[in-house]
């Protein structure tokens, strides 16, 4: 029997234990070296931000289609805003400060997100010039090519990830060397 108030109750939060293992596949990706050795990515405190922004990006994008992906996505979101806060405390900036470079934070996931949505629908050569902006200080649009060409790959591997797969996050980013070698 229904209930006639179960629309009151907060909607269900998905486990914690899911965001971290999603969290902790974008992070780890994030930080594989060849994107550093290989692909021009700065090894900067900016260009592994950058790096991090665009694998939460293209995860975000996929878990739109998903069933409980907008609880998912908020989640995720809300995981890496966390993450972020603890980071800058970690690194010793002060309470003062911290609210406004959380807003930077925002700002720069919101304007590369617009920035990689609307290139993606673009063409190729669009998303390799937003990269190349936006993670390679606007250098090397060959490795901009090459970064344009792996987020492809990451984007039809997140597409054949079943919503099982999605929610328990048990699906695999393609390596990179992979994507830039078929590029």
């Amino acid at each position: 029997m229904l209930w006639p108030f179960n629309h009151f109750r907060k909607p269900r939060q998905p486990a914690r234990s899911t965001i971290e293992t999603i969290y902790g596949m974008i992070v780890t990706q994030a930080r594989e070296p060849l994107f550093y050795r290989d692909l021009g990515v700065p090894d900067t405190v900016n260009g592994r931000f950058d790096l991090l922004l665009m694998h939460l990006w293209l995860v975000l994008r996929r878990l739109k289609s998903a069933e409980a992906g907008p609880d998912l996505s908020q989640a995720l979101f809300d995981h890496f805003c966390t993450d972020m806060d603890d980071n800058l405390r970690e690194m010793g900036v002060g309470d003062l400060t911290v609210p406004k470079r959380m807003q930077a934070f925002g700002e720069a996931f919101y304007g590369r997100t617009a920035a990689y949505d609307l290139a993606l629908t673009d063409s190729e050569e669009a998303l390799a010039r937003s990269f190349c902006k936006n993670i390679l200080n606007g250098q090397d649009i060959e490795k901009a090519r090459e970064l344009a060409a792996y987020a492809r790959a990451a984007t039809a591997a997140l597409a054949r990830a079943d919503l099982a797969a999605l929610g328990a996050g048990t699906w695999r980013f393609p390596a990179p060397l992979t994507a830039g070698t078929a590029a």
